[in-house]
């Protein structure tokens, strides 16, 4: 083989980009060639030479690459905004550049005091891409403590740092052989790490790890250019938030005085309660009750927008009494409204109405979601004015009870002088005194009688504003009405609706005949409040009983003293309850049920839960002991009359046990 042959066979192989075996190969062929042979260490030479120009065409070569890698990289920082895509573009350029088999990108938590992947390629397994590690373990707490690249050939086996058990069953599982790891710095802070590995042991060289601490370098940089951007973007956002809360704020104060500015405009005006409500409807957008000091609803307005389950389904004392009860006690301790309750996914916004000495009532509001502050003052105002208009009302109700109450006094017990100014006062309340007139009492066990007057003055006031042709208030404590005698029936029927609903069954009350002057009321008065107190002993409650009803136990309890009573009873019944008494029986009060149940067998039996031929035996006991015409018509009645007050323990014979 001659020199100028040699020359340009690897000229050739070097214009050609051949890679280095070839140039192995040609040298091992010189090297071959006899020792004897003439030029033969001339052509090892030019060989050698060769393979020396080739290795450092590759080195400029990887030189260049890892300039275009990095500018690459440097590009990327200024034309991507998205971190992620970023990081991930960092870590693929690192891994192709280096020809590593993976790479990935940890940052640092500083809270949790580790390293987490944030990004990872070329990896075989799941969690690899989900590692952390320790910033005491490892080639990371190397790194971390150094703020230096690290590079070992071959991690598992290299003790010049602590193992991390977690990370060497991972690397294991990968095959890791060598790992290059580089610190992403930034104010000389180590906020993160970038590796590279190799499924077999390697040595990198220096302008590998100084490539790859560049575009650790870039990462830095990217992470901290997105967490500026973050902060700005927050700040931006914070901004716009408060601008916008301010906005808001200046429309609510300016929505505050319109509202404020529109309830007193109403008031000034002299609005309805009914007009007021409906405006702080329209206002609040919700739906609102008023209600008086005993949650009776006063009046009403539904929401605009149709809303209003939750108010139309309200009932005093009704499911939700107890919460109602709080948020008001709540409210008048604090002098703010407060959130009662939640039905059919609405909020019922509370507050109680004070005026002068004492609570006039309460206002509520019915929203599906709750209202913003500013709107809740302006609820608070509305209140207030709803407050001015029932504490008005109030104010009138008490004149007009005021003359109701002593025209009343002047017609059931009248003074000299008073019978012709009854008679204009009547007029005023369209009530003729020349008519026949009825008087009615009304007695309210739990209710308070001067309550209830007002209620039903409202309640019962003719709907064409007309004069109510009745007079009727609250005298010693139990309700009093004159009317004239066509409306007494109706009156009646009222009362004891209303009667009904707010006390139950604990009321009683008594109804007179009619009168054909004015002048027979106060004796019709005094009577009926002696009546009263017979229906209440007699137990007759829950209904309105009729003076001619009462009559019998009238001259009973009026014309008989407790002797003449005893003796009536001794006489009547007094074998009976002797030997009730003496045998321990119940024939007495079996005999009153039969009485009470018209004579009826088996509905007595079923009632006292005996057998009905048991009832049949008793009856015949009794037959026994007060004569086998007891249940003729006149002779019943007596006895019936004799149980009924001998259960009520009236003037009960010496030694009768009721």
């Amino acid at each position: 083989m001659h020199a100028e042959s040699l020359t340009a066979d690897l000229l050739a192989l070097l214009n050609g980009n051949a890679p280095t075996q070839d140039f192995a190969a040609r040298l091992a062929t010189l090297e071959a060639l006899p020792d004897g042979m003439q030029g033969k260490p001339g052509l090892i030479e030019l060989a050698r030479m060769a393979m020396a120009l080739r290795n450092r065409l590759d080195q400029h070569e990887q030189r260049e690459r890892g300039m275009l890698a990095v500018i690459e990289s440097a590009q990327d920082l200024s034309a991507r905004l998205d971190l992620p895509e970023l990081l991930k573009a960092i870590v693929t350029r690192a891994r192709d550049l280096l020809r590593a088999h993976l790479c990935w990108l940890t940052i640092y938590d500083a809270d949790l005091g580790e390293f987490k992947v944030v990004v990872a390629d070329g990896a075989i397994a799941a969690r690899t891409g989900k590692m952390t590690a320790k910033r005491s373990l490892g080639v990371a707490g190397i790194v971390m403590s150094t703020r230096m690249p690290f590079s070992t050939p071959d991690y598992l086996h290299d003790n010049r740092f602590a193992h991390d058990a977690d990370l060497d069953d991972i690397f294991r599982d990968e095959g890791v052989g060598a790992l290059v790891g580089a610190p992403l710095i930034w104010n000389d802070t180590v906020i993160g790490l970038l590796f590279v590995a190799d499924r077999y042991h390697r040595t990198h060289t220096a302008l590998n790890v100084s490539i790859l601490c560049t575009l650790a370098t870039h990462a830095a940089v990217a992470i901290n250019n997105a967490k500026a951007f973050a902060d700005a973007q927050a700040a931006v956002e914070r901004a716009d938030h408060a601008r916008a809360e301010l906005e808001r704020h200046a429309q609510d104060v300016q929505a505050a005085v319109e509202a404020h500015e529109r309830l007193t405009s109403l008031l000034a005006r002299g609005a309805s309660l009914g007009e007021l409500c409906q405006s702080v409807a329209q206002l609040l957008q919700g739906s609102v009750l008023v209600l008086d000091e005993a949650q009776q609803v006063l009046s009403r307005a539904d929401a605009p927008d149709g809303a209003g389950t939750a108010a139309s389904q309200y009932q005093p004392y009704g499911p939700h009494s107890a919460d109602l009860t709080r948020a008001l006690r709540e409210s008048r301790r604090a002098g703010r409204s407060m959130i009662a309750y939640e039905r059919d996914g609405e909020l019922c916004r509370a507050i109680a109405v004070i005026g002068g000495d004492g609570v006039l009532g309460a206002v509520l509001l019915f929203r599906r979601e709750d209202l913003r502050d500013s709107f809740v003052r302006t609820f608070e105002r509305s209140s207030s004015v709803i407050g001015t208009v029932l504490l008005s009302q109030e104010r009138m109700e008490a004149s007009k009870s005021r003359a109701e109450s002593e025209l009343l006094q002047s017609l059931v017990s009248p003074r000299q002088g008073e019978p012709a100014l009854a008679r204009d006062r009547a007029e005023r309340v369209g009530l003729d005194l020349t008519q026949p007139l009825m008087l009615m009492l009304v007695e309210l066990e739990h209710a308070e009688a001067g309550f209830m007057a007002r209620r039903l003055r409202a309640a019962l006031k003719p709907p064409s504003g007309g004069l109510p042709g009745f007079v009727l208030d609250e005298l010693d404590g139990v309700l009093t009405f004159v009317c004239g005698a066509a409306q007494a029936q109706a009156l009646g029927k009222a009362m004891e609706d209303h009667a009904r609903r707010a006390a139950g069954a604990a009321y009683c009350g008594v109804l007179s005949r009619p009168v054909h002057s004015a002048a027979e009321l106060p004796a019709l008065y005094a009577a009926l409040r002696r009546a009263l107190a017979v229906v209440d002993r007699l137990g007759m409650r829950g209904r309105i009983v009729a003076q001619n009803e009462m009559a019998v136990y009238s001259i009973l309890f009026e014309t008989q003293d407790g002797t003449r009573l005893a003796q009536f009873l001794d006489a009547t019944i007094g074998p009976l309850v002797d030997h009730d008494r003496k045998r321990g029986t119940e024939l007495a009060s079996s005999l009153l049920a039969y009485l009470d149940n018209r004579q009826n067998a088996s509905v007595t039996a079923t009632q006292l839960g005996i057998h009905v031929n048991t009832m049949r035996q008793r009856l015949a006991s009794i037959g026994l002991l007060i004569g086998a015409a007891w249940n003729d018509t006149h002779r019943a009645l007596e006895i019936h009359l004799a149980l009924r007050l001998w259960s009520l323990g009236v003037a009960q014979s010496p030694g009768a046990t009721p």
